[in-house]
């Protein structure tokens, strides 16, 4: 059977003046042309094959090559790969690091980055989500601050402690010393580039606190986990992935970032810059990480699955035991003082619960059953608090008791429902910085001073780009799933929503018509007329002529 493109009539030549293919360039086909060396039929090449095959056609890099090794790709899904996918295949944080450090090197040799410096960079970023427990930031963020809230544990601490742990359990000191490292300092190097420095009871901003590395290598910790303004190559892998598989458009592109990177001297340190013409490309960066958290990180219904998990684990935690250092028994929560029991916890979990026949997990198995049913909690509805107010984190626990307490007092719900029939999800949204704009700490360099750093307002960017950089959204769930129950659950909520002034939640008029018309504001069609509008308008408004200048 002959091809589509082969049935195609040949395209007509361009007219005169119109740009012209280079004589002596070969066509696309031809460069795509195997081998003399390569069997004609592609579905017949293993990775090798195909590895020869890409660097024929250009993909020369090593670490994408040893990807399609790894993943075994062979001429089989060949017509399949496009140049955007064969990037994802070579796309990860310690090659990115790697990349980057390596451009920067080659483009000002005055920096002096060793070959020490880069594979300590590419090794901070293979490890720096080591310390991901089940169901990654569920467990970290939602399980362990309910189940130990006397401890503060983040999952940088925990790919610290796992690094640790790798390094004296398989003896890799010896191995690190044979590839060049130092382990007294590059240890230190490549933990400090996880978590950031080690805590010092002096403030002192000018003081240099980092162990691994001296003041004047300073940009190096801007490449795996920027603590300054979170532009770092672990965004850059996670929006390739996640786009990728999710179907979302990836405005940022990483290559241009790397290719216009410099760094400059800020404030008697070095930092990472780039080029005025890219804060346009940092913006859109930012905007892509709102939309993955918006889109996906933070779904109503991946939410309210996380949740529902996280309750079956704290129902299950008493009854786990997992062996960890010298047999000794650890819990769900307390794995995370002992690598070698941690290494042990994975997504696994969820399963021993849900298949164990244990009496004591029946609890925590009826929970994950009605995951696996698809029987969720049923999503009310979503808010926010109106201006500059914000729920603070201390007041959480309290916030399912307010929604049961704020029962109409007119009307008759059946049934009653209590605090624990809820639950309020409160999540802030931001650019990375809470409240502030991360390109505020970013600087740039001009192509007529390549050394002087400078910084871009947003004024001079755009009028389009936001005015506010973080907001708190707040959803709440019922855990009775019924009709009357969801009804009650909706009355309870709107009416919380008015006498929080919350704003309207968008259903509000078709879940509770009897409720909405209580409150003035929800009712102004006329947003530009609302008195929200106009009390904020009043504080901009500007006397254009003196009373007795007419």
């Amino acid at each position: 059977m002959q091809s589509a493109d082969s049935q195609k009539p040949p395209k007509r030549p361009r007219r005169d003046g119109s740009p012209r293919t280079p004589p002596d360039t070969p066509p696309a086909d031809a460069e795509r042309s195997p081998s003399p060396d390569l069997h004609p039929d592609h579905r017949t090449w293993g990775p090798e094959q195909v590895c020869s095959f890409l660097r024929d056609c250009g993909f020369s890099d090593s670490g994408l090559l040893e990807r399609c090794r790894e993943k075994k790709i062979t001429g089989s899904i060949l017509p399949f790969l496009d140049e955007s996918l064969l990037e994802d295949l070579g796309i990860s944080v310690g090659y990115l690091a790697g990349r980057l450090a390596r451009e920067l090197s080659e483009k000002q040799p005055e920096l002096q980055i060793s070959e020490r410096d880069m594979l300590c960079v590419q090794i901070a970023g293979l490890c720096h989500d080591l310390g991901h427990g089940p169901f990654s930031h569920m467990f970290d963020g939602r399980f362990i601050p309910l189940a130990r809230p006397d401890v503060k544990w983040t999952h940088e601490q925990g790919s610290v402690m796992m690094f640790e742990h790798l390094v004296n359990s398989n003896g890799l000191r010896d191995v690190m010393e044979h590839y060049g490292l130092i382990p007294e300092e590059d240890i230190w190097f490549i933990k400090e580039q996880i978590t950031g420095p080690p805590e010092s009871p002096i403030k002192d901003s000018s003081k240099w606190l980092y162990k691994g590395r001296p003041k004047e290598k300073s940009f190096l910790y801007e490449i795996v986990a920027n603590k300054r303004n979170g532009i770092d190559v672990d965004k850059w892998d996670y929006f390739a992935r996640d786009c990728h598989h999710l179907g979302i458009q990836n405005n940022f592109d990483y290559k241009r970032f790397i290719k216009f990177a410099r760094v400059c001297e800020v404030d008697d340190r070095k930092h990472i810059c780039t080029r005025e013409k890219e804060v346009g490309n940092l913006y859109d960066m930012f905007h892509t990480r709102n939309s993955l958290h918006r889109r996906a990180y933070q779904h109503k219904v991946g939410n309210i699955i996380d949740t529902m998990i996280t309750d079956a684990f704290l129902k299950a935690d008493p009854y786990i035991e997992i062996t960890g250092s010298e047999g000794k028994k650890y819990h769900i929560s307390t794995a995370i003082d002992d690598m070698e029991a941690f290494t042990k916890l994975t997504d696994n979990i969820f399963l021993e619960i849900l298949y164990s026949a244990d009496p004591k997990l029946d609890a925590a198995r009826a929970i994950l059953k009605k995951i696996e049913c698809r029987n969720l909690y049923k999503f009310v509805g979503e808010t926010q608090p109106m201006g500059q107010i914000k729920i603070k984190r201390e007041n959480y626990e309290s916030l399912p008791k307010g929604v049961a307490s704020a029962k109409p007092s007119d009307m008759v719900l059946e049934p009653e429902l209590k605090a624990e029939d809820f639950i309020v999800d409160v999540i802030n949204m931001d650019y990375g910085m809470e409240d502030k704009n991360p390109i505020d700490h970013v600087r740039f360099y001009c192509k007529s001073e390549p050394s002087q750093a400078i910084m871009i307002t947003k004024n001079q960017v755009s009028q389009f780009l936001p005015e506010v950089f973080a907001e708190q959204l707040i959803r709440v769930y019922c855990k009775k799933t019924d009709k009357r129950s969801l009804h009650a659950a909706q009355q309870h909520f709107v009416h919380w929503c008015l006498i929080n002034d919350f704003t309207k939640p968008q259903d509000g008029d078709i879940v509770a018509p009897l409720i909405t018309p209580r409150k003035l504001e929800w009712n102004n069609t006329d947003s530009a007329q609302s008195p929200a509008h106009t009390r904020e308008a009043s504080k901009f408004k500007v006397q254009l002529f003196p009373d007795d200048s007419v």
